[in-house]
């Protein structure tokens, strides 16, 4: 019998530890398309901004609809940062 098992396995048997970082590396980055790690779980189209159940995400959808005005807006918006502690931003607030 001639079979390459009695000559040792060769120069082939590099050849596994690349398929198995292949196969890590694969996994890594498919958990981290879907929004797996850092603590964040899933990012449906989520870009870091506000929940979309929290109150001032409420809030603007209820201005967006129309419900309230302006200045309803501003004044609860106002009020609702101060409560949860959200730093004011000035990005798209009237001066």
């Amino acid at each position: 019998m001639n079979t390459l098992a009695y000559a040792g396995p060769g120069p082939w048997i590099l050849f596994v530890p690349l398929v198995w970082a292949a196969v890590v590396i694969g996994v890594v980055t498919l958990a981290r398309r879907a929004g797996l790690g850092r603590g964040r779980g899933f990012r449906h189209g989520h870009d870091g901004g506000p929940d979309e159940r929290s109150p001032i995400a409420l809030l603007g959808h209820r201005f967006a609809a129309g419900e309230i005005d302006e200045d309803e807006y501003w004044r609860r918006l106002t009020v609702l940062e101060e409560q949860f502690g959200r730093a004011a931003t000035d990005k798209g607030r009237r001066t």
